[in-house]
């Protein structure tokens, strides 16, 4: 089974330069052993669970709430109780059809 989210989180109250504060998330998720792909509009993450990723969403919350009194997050999930490995299989199979993205 395997659940992927991407995700992005950032305070919207520091100006246009907002780098330094998307950071902490990313290397928190870093941390966190989660196979995971930064993009520019998001992070990519990819557990076993969907309360696995929850949780990563909550402490993204914990690592903001001291850095900013407004706060935005959007999210979407795919959950696949038969597949593991989304991230990859994913990329590939849109690959086997156009070439390398």
């Amino acid at each position: 089974m395997s659940a992927i989210m991407n995700f992005a989180i950032f305070p919207i109250n520091k100006g246009d330069h907002i780098g330094e504060y998307v950071s902490k998330v990313v290397e928190h998720i870093k941390s966190t052993g989660f196979n995971f792909e930064f993009t520019p509009m998001g992070t990519i993450i990819e557990a076993a669970t969907v309360p696995e990723l929850l949780n990563i969403v909550e402490q993204a919350y914990e690592i903001m709430d001291p850095i900013s009194d407004r706060i935005y997050c959007v999210m979407n999930m795919d959950y696949n109780k038969n597949k593991t490995n989304l991230i990859k299989s994913k990329r590939e199979s849109v690959e086997k059809r156009i070439g390398k993205v």
